[in-house]
């Protein structure tokens, strides 16, 4: 069994006149619910072996943020420039080619994580799949099972175990 985590960056402030939208920061709130998701990831069980990360600011900053209460260890994090301005087809491949690992860590923008979460999952946690009805929101973390590994995922392959938010 293999577990695929998808996590959408955390709040991001607007971008400042002459600042492009990759360079975007999280605001303070942003950082405070990364921590927040990090804490309920570690008790929760949910430690990702290997991470992909959009490589702008905001996905960064979260990874960041997540990484400083849910790790001790982080493991190996890869930047991978197709999870910025690209499509939820390029994020499946990306997790198609991503080294084996039994919990994969995505961290990356919406729509591509929210077309994933609805993709992916044939069925699920009743809760869950009613939490992602209502939308993806920043630092939503929704948690997919396949039975096979991550290299053979399909869209209606997995199982949605659970979508967490920082505060519930």
């Amino acid at each position: 069994m293999s577990r695929l985590l998808l996590l959408r960056h955390a709040k991001a402030g607007w971008a400042a006149p002459g600042m492009s939208d990759f360079e975007r920061a999280l605001t303070h709130s942003g950082q405070t619910d990364a921590r927040k998701l990090g804490q309920r990831m570690r008790t929760s069980g949910l430690i990702p072996d290997l991470v992909l990360c959009s490589p702008a600011r905001r996905a960064v900053e979260t990874l960041e943020s997540v990484v400083s209460t849910l790790f001790e260890q982080p493991p190996k994090t890869n930047m991978i420039r197709e999870l910025y301005n690209s499509d939820a087809a390029d994020y499946l491949q990306a997790v198609r080619e991503a080294p084996a690992a039994s919990t994969l860590l995505v961290v990356g923008h919406n729509p591509m994580m929210e077309d994933l979460a609805f993709e992916l999952p044939a069925a699920g946690d009743q809760q869950a799949m009613q939490a992602t009805a209502s939308g993806f929101p920043t630092c939503g973390l929704a948690v997919i099972s396949f039975e096979g590994p991550l290299s053979k995922v399909r869209r209606n392959g997995g199982r949605l175990e659970a979508f967490l938010k920082p505060d519930r």
